[in-house]
């Protein structure tokens, strides 16, 4: 992916967001949000997309979003976008988070984070650029970006000022009206760690480990001064409805380790989370809400439950949650396992983590890593929760499997380079891609192999026919 404008994406939403425009300007209604059409009971064309996507009814989609159950981020300044839905209602998504440091990273990086992010199946991105050039970054991201991106504007904010405490309210609005005209899709905004949360978290192992959380800490631990995001949060909600970007309501406050679970200090900013969510509401502005973090087992249904209760059922968006805290370098796997989890319990997107968590700033590989890891949670989670159509490519696969077709096999799996390449580590001859067995069991102790007997048996003795997945196998092996 290149970073000159030459190569910027074809703008899908041009012509529907310049009849938008006309309407707005005819009718003074300056709200563009999906859920203010949505309430109006209108069906947008982003509307239509994701019914076509999530194989549901324009009308459900509609009836989601004005309930706030589902949110479609689609700022009318990002016409490269290609409209995707999160919601409980529709299929379980993956978020990935790229962006330079001080320490690293260029343009030309983030582009790469970002191709193999929606390569591999990423539904959103976050920018969360925190070093030099930030907004020249995120030009080049959004003008590339066929899925929505999103940031955290206090990063920005940070960089124009020299200390922590020299932060306002002004300059934030400043901020986040700029990244809402350049067509950033949603805000996280850590609106709900309050003054009077903060010696609640005295007791942790860890403290607080949201950045924007413990910038926000900082500031009115030394100004002696509530939120300014939580005091002016009606100012932001103006300018979010005016763009159609959505909240992602930050979790600032969420565990870092397992041992900071489930305490007061989360649940308290989570019922703030609730309350700001009405408010954003009565302006018809589209929310989700930011979930944990590292949480065991156990206590993750609970998560979950009291998102639904306090938050009104808004999409609920996850950090993993990371099951347990004693694997750095694995981390996408101990967040995958309880990703998986949150989705089938009824979390709407999970953010992915990559080996690097807690360690370094991702590369492309490790983007790569950490997407995989997700899909898998993400594709486990729509399975359990019986989405119409999630196990069509699990059981085609699973047919070409037991077939012996190799090359179905490696066409219709997760990521076909590395299966063939596993493949063919012991049998690289284009012979073994016809051969009835791998290496693992050899031609002699091949069960599938023997199992196809048997079905020759139950065929010839006792007329049952073996159900035929081949057009199966075809259609999505094409479709991919």
């Amino acid at each position: 992916m290149s970073s000159g404008n030459g190569h910027n994406r074809p703008k899908v939403r041009e012509e529907w967001i310049a009849r938008r425009r006309a309407e707005a300007a005819r009718t003074g209604d300056n709200n563009v949000s999906q859920m203010h059409f949505a309430r109006k009971g209108l069906v947008t064309e982003e509307m239509m997309y994701v019914a076509e996507r999530e194989k549901l009814s324009p009308e459900s989609v509609r009836d989601e979003v004005a309930a706030g159950r589902m949110i479609i981020p689609a700022n009318i300044n990002h016409p490269e976008l290609e409209p995707m839905a999160i919601g409980v209602a529709s299929l379980c998504k993956i978020n990935a988070n790229i962006g330079n440091s001080a320490i690293t990273s260029d343009v030309d990086e983030e582009l790469r984070k970002l191709h193999t992010a929606v390569h591999y199946g990423a539904d959103t991105v976050m920018d969360l650029s925190t070093g030099g050039g930030i907004r020249e970054i995120r030009e080049a991201i959004l003008r590339h970006s066929p899925v929505p991106i999103g940031t955290v504007p206090i990063y920005e904010a940070v960089s124009r000022v020299k200390r922590i405490e020299d932060l306002s309210a002004d300059l934030m609005l400043e901020v986040v009206e700029e990244q809402a005209q350049q067509g950033v899709d949603y805000f996280t905004l850590h609106c709900g760690v309050l003054i009077q949360y903060l010696p609640l978290v005295s007791s942790r192992i860890t403290g607080i480990v949201s950045r924007g959380g413990a910038i926000m800490a900082q500031w009115m631990a030394h100004h002696r001064k509530q939120n300014f995001l939580y005091e002016r949060f009606d100012d932001f909600t103006k300018i979010m409805k005016k763009y159609d970007v959505s909240y992602s309501l930050g979790d600032g406050l969420r565990p870092g380790c397992v041992a900071d679970a489930s305490d007061e200090a989360q649940f308290a900013e989570l019922r703030t989370l609730g309350e700001l969510t009405k408010k954003a509401w009565e302006h018809d502005v589209q929310v989700m809400i930011e979930g944990p973090g590292h949480v065991p087992l156990d206590k993750i249904k609970e998560q979950v439950d009291k998102e639904v209760e306090w938050c009104h059922a808004a999409p609920f968006y996850t950090l993993g949650p990371l099951v347990t805290d004693f694997a750095p370098g694995y981390d996408h796997i101990t967040s995958a396992i309880g990703a998986a989890l949150i989705g089938y319990h009824g979390a709407a997107m999970l953010c992915y983590v990559t080996p690097k968590e807690h360690l370094g700033l991702p590369n492309a590989e490790d983007v790569k890593q950490g997407m995989i890891a997700y899909r898998i949670a993400a594709h486990a989670a729509d399975i359990a929760r019986h989405r119409p159509g999630a196990r069509d490519r699990d059981d085609a696969l699973s047919y070409a499997r037991y077939t012996f077709d190799w090359e179905k096999q490696f066409e219709l799996s997760l990521d076909p380079e590395t299966a063939r390449s596993m493949h063919d580590e012991t049998l690289a001859d284009d012979y073994y891609k016809e051969a009835k067995f791998c290496s693992m069991c050899g031609p002699k102790f091949c069960s599938m192999n023997y199992s196809q007997k048997v079905d020759e048996f139950n065929k010839l003795v006792h007329g049952i026919e073996k159900k035929d997945y081949s057009q199966l196998v075809e259609k999505l092996a094409a479709s991919k």
